[in-house]
């Protein structure tokens, strides 16, 4: 697992955050999962992920980001992610998965969009 892969969430402003640090690939995939789901399952429908911090995604990465959106919509929920790296954005670009995400530059953006 990478050594300094991070995961937390708080509440702010009807959304909850969840901000990962790291990489984002098969060793810290089960724990995003994990973390996710249990807050979805709490009833925490609208969620914001915060990538700005993330410096690595594989396809697993990418995989799981598309089970969340699919559960969240099952619920009726809404999903935002927030990605600063050139390098993250353009995974998402090239895999055409920028157009089936919400993505904004920054957290504020994420939080105040209608």
């Amino acid at each position: 697992m990478e050594p300094h892969f991070q995961i937390a969430d708080r509440d702010e402003n009807d959304w909850t955050v969840v901000e990962i640090h790291g990489e984002v690939d098969v060793y810290t995939v089960p724990r995003i999962r994990d973390h996710v789901i249990t807050r979805i399952e709490d009833g925490r429908l609208r969620l914001i992920l915060d990538l700005r911090r993330v410096t690595f995604i594989d396809s697993t990465g990418l995989g799981v980001f598309v089970g969340i959106l699919k559960r969240i919509r099952e619920r009726e929920g809404a999903l935002r992610l927030v990605i600063a790296s050139q390098t993250v954005r353009k995974i998402f670009d090239l895999t055409s998965l920028y157009g089936v995400f919400p993505i904004y530059d920054s957290l504020g953006a994420a939080l105040t969009a209608p």
